[in-house]
Parts: structure tokens; sequence; C-alpha cells
């Protein structure tokens, strides 16, 4: 969909929206649009519930007096109350509300002070993303009409601001379509083809196979894939955009492309969705396209282990004894606690050979997180406080929230093992925290964080950014930490 900036006047075609504010007069362009059509639009409001409350909207179709087709009120409440996510949800509202009205473009009048026009902006874009490409036979009447945004204002430099926002966008863009592909087409070796396209913006791509691996030792990953007749990959993508020299900062994903959970095999029932278990490797494969995108002044390492978990006469067997490319070893009690193992040789392969200030790790790693934080907020889990606290603050300022969970000794020795250095499993209590306790004995002291994304990546209904489906969640987010505390 097209974003376009404009000046401040009622349009000669298509929709227009006004925003209005709870429990006050129509002023501005809609007071003028309101007189032109004789009072109908404030009619029309006082016929209906609609007073401006957050979240409202009211449409009046082809009011007489105006050229517009349809008039629609979107209520912000209190302006001066608003933070950007709630311009942001004001501009996704818009584009909810008209994708499939029959209009083609909408006019969004921003005439009040204060009004967040390139938030706006981001929100209408953001709600316009479909994943669509296999509806072959949905009818015309349910395609998107609304091809065109425009935001009438008189703000000088929106779109320029505007533009390095929408280099995110499309990284978030680029997440929900891994994320959404089915797992017979976007497997370890098609995944890796997908993140060689990050070549064209200059991202240096790297890809190891089994063999590589194997003399690397990462016994933990490759136990993962070997029920699988897809090869295991590991993608290494690469952003120089600091200082020569500079030490990179890195982000590492797991990309499990499907999840059967092995021998340890799950519930026939939902198992279609195990197609975004690879959401961690999704959302930082999307940040590296939103980073280079928007030239982003930061050297950057990101890693991803890309394997399927599916449970052949060769795959990995509880009960069986690994060793990872640290030279620790874990015993596998549950072959469906594998994020973990991929991650394990992930982490290392990254600070050993990159020496990165930092590392932060994604993974959909536990069910447990969605029972402890519902689908609200992500488990983010460090000792470093500094990484907690931007974090944090990048999570309010997105929409992408985070909450932070405990690291403990105590934790930690319940991934103790008599039979190997570790197991994979600590038990049923605390089961997000022994995760990223047994991800810890992998960072070898870099500063570090994991952040378990089970229940944010994907919804199983519409939100205020995103239809049903994959929900980008974590690009925006680390965009804007890597922005605040990382570039020069």
């Amino acid at each position: 969909m097209q974003i376009a900036f404009a000046a401040l006047e009622l349009p000669k075609s298509g929709a227009v929206a006004f925003l209005v504010e709870k429990d006050k007069p129509l002023t501005g362009l809609a007071a003028e649009a309101d007189s032109q059509t004789g009072g109908a639009i404030s009619k029309a409001i006082s016929a209906s519930r609609f007073n401006g409350s957050s979240g409202q909207t009211l449409e009046v179709l082809a009011p007489s007096g105006l050229a517009t087709e349809r008039v629609l009120l979107v209520g912000v409440g209190e302006s001066d109350k608003l933070s950007a996510q709630d311009w942001l949800e004001t501009g996704a509202a818009i584009t909810a509300s008209l994708l499939g009205s029959g209009s083609s473009e909408v006019s969004i009048i921003a005439d009040a002070n204060g009004t967040d026009v390139v938030s706006i902006a981001e929100g209408a874009l953001m709600r316009s993303y479909r994943f669509d490409k296999y509806r072959t036979k949905e009818p015309e009447s349910k395609k998107p009409t609304l091809k065109k945004v425009s935001i009438a204002s008189s703000a000088s430099d929106a779109s320029k601001t505007f533009e390095a926002r929408k280099a995110v966008i499309d990284g978030v863009f680029f997440t929900r379509d891994l994320i959404s592909e089915p797992a017979n087409i976007l497997y370890p070796e098609s995944f890796a083809d997908r993140i060689g396209e990050l070549k064209e913006l200059g991202v240096d791509v790297e890809v190891l196979g089994e063999a590589e691996m194997s003399k690397l030792g990462m016994g933990a990953l490759l136990g993962v894939g070997q029920g699988s007749v897809r090869e295991s990959k590991l993608a290494i993508m690469t952003w120089n955009g600091g200082g020569k020299g500079d030490a990179p900062i890195s982000f590492v994903g797991k990309g499990v492309t499907f999840d059967t959970g092995g021998i340890s095999l799950k519930p026939g029932e939902g198992m279609e969705q195990m197609k975004w278990d690879m959401g961690g490797a999704g959302t930082v494969v999307g940040l590296m396209k939103a980073l280079a995108g928007r030239k982003a002044k930061v050297n950057v390492v990101a890693v991803v282990g890309l394997v399927e978990n599916m449970p052949d006469g060769n795959a990995q067997r509880p009960g069986d004894v690994v060793t990872s490319m640290s030279g620790q070893t874990i015993e596998i009690l549950n072959t469906d606690a594998e994020g973990r193992l991929v991650l394990a040789d992930a982490l290392w392969y990254t600070q050993d050979r990159f020496k990165p200030k930092m590392m932060i790790d994604l993974a959909t790693l536990t069910g447990a997180i969605i029972i402890t934080l519902g689908h609200e907020h992500a488990g983010i889990f460090t000792d470093n406080e500094e990484i907690a606290a931007q974090l944090s603050k990048a999570g309010l300022e997105t929409g992408d929230k985070v909450w932070r969970l405990p690291l403990h000794k105590n934790y930690d020795k319940m991934i103790d093992c008599q039979v190997a250095d570790m197991k994979n499993i600590g038990g049923r209590p605390a089961g997000s925290i022994t995760a990223a306790q047994f991800l810890r004995r992998f960072t070898n002291d870099v500063p570090w964080c994991h952040i378990d994304i089970a229940g944010t990546v994907w919804s199983d209904k519409d939100l205020p950014l995103s239809e049903k489906g994959g929900t980008g969640y974590g690009v925006r987010l680390l965009d804007r930490f890597v922005a605040e505390n990382y570039e020069g």
C-alpha cells in the first residue's frame, strides 16, 4: 500500500477520515465538511453512540455536498494524552475499517496540533499487511480495495522521517512473510535462500551446511535435525554500518522450520502451527533487513540455526547424549526441548568467532512462557541490568512489550545431570527459567539476554496492528533498542 503526505485540504475523491476527540465538537476541516453536507456528519454522530472515545469509528456513506465517497470518523480520546503507540493504532484502525470497503484511497485529515502524523502513517501501513498468496479462489468482494493512504497535515518533514520508519516496516513484513509460510515451502535450505535476498541491501550472508557444522563440533544443533530429510543450516548475516574495527553487537535466532517434537511427539491437534517455531530466526532476519534498509550506523552480526525436528528412524532419542560445540555434553530427556539445543551451538559459535559486545537470542522456546505472560509480553532473561532496562524502555515505546523474569543458581541446579554435564529439561516447574539457565551456559560470560517470544510471534485473532497470523513481533523492539543504545 502507498503512503503519502499531502497538503492540508479536503480531498476531491476517495474517502476522508477525520480524527475526533472525546466529547468535543467537530473542528477544523471536519467542521467545514459538516457545514458542506448541511450538518449530515454531526447528525450521524447524534444518531449513534459515537463520542470520540479511543478506538471508536463511525462511517457516513456518500454524504451530499462532498466530493468524497465516504466519511470515516475516528475517535482518538484525549489527544494530548496519546502516546506514539496510540497514534499507531489510530492509523491502523483507519486501514482496518477501509481495507475492503470499496474505496481505493483515503485522506486522513491531521489538522490538530500535536498529532503524530508519522506514527499514524506507520500504523496505517502496518495494518495493511495480508498473507494471501495461497488464496486462489478468494471472491473479489473479500479482497482489499484500499491502495493509498494520504495524511493531510501542515508537517513539513514528515515524509523524510517516515522513510526510516518504512524501512523498519519492510523488516516487519519480511518477518511476517517468513513466519506465515508453510513448512513444505520454508525449510532450512529455502529459508537460507530467502536470507540471501538481504545481499541486495549490503548484508554479507554466509551459510554453513552439515559438513561444516560437523567439523565445528555442533553436535547439539545437528542432533535436532538428524531425523529430517532436510539438511540443517547455519546462516550468518553481517552488517558493517559502524566504525571499522568496532566489535559488533549480535542477535541469534532459533529457526526450527517445523517442530513435530521428534520422538517426544507433540499432540496432533494444533501441530500445524509449529510452522512458526522458526519465529526467533524470522525476527532476527527481519531485524537485519530493517537495519540495512535504513543504513543503521552500527556493526551487527546475526546467526540463525535452521533445522527441522522430525520423528524419523534416524531421529534423536530420549536418553541420547550429544556434545555441543562448547565441549559440554547434554543428555536429551525430551526431544521436544530442541530449540535450546539449536541455540546452544549458535550462541557459542557467535561469541567464539565474532567476539561481540553483547548477544541477544530470540526463540519461540517454551509453552511455559505463555502460561506465565499470555500473549501480551515476551519474557526476557538476563543478568545484565543495562540490557534489561534498555529492552524494557524500547518495548514500551514500540508496543512490543517485554517482562523480565529471574535467573538464579538454584534454578540452574535443576538442569544438572548425573549422566552428562547437563540435561535439556529441568522438569515442569519454572520451565521458561530453566530453559534460559540452559542457554546461559553457552554464552561464555558475554553480556547476554534471552527473549522467549513463544506467545507473541503469532496471533489467533486480529490485533490492532496486524490481522490474524504472524505479528512481526520483535523487529521494531530491537531496531529501537539498537538505535537508542548502539548507533554512533
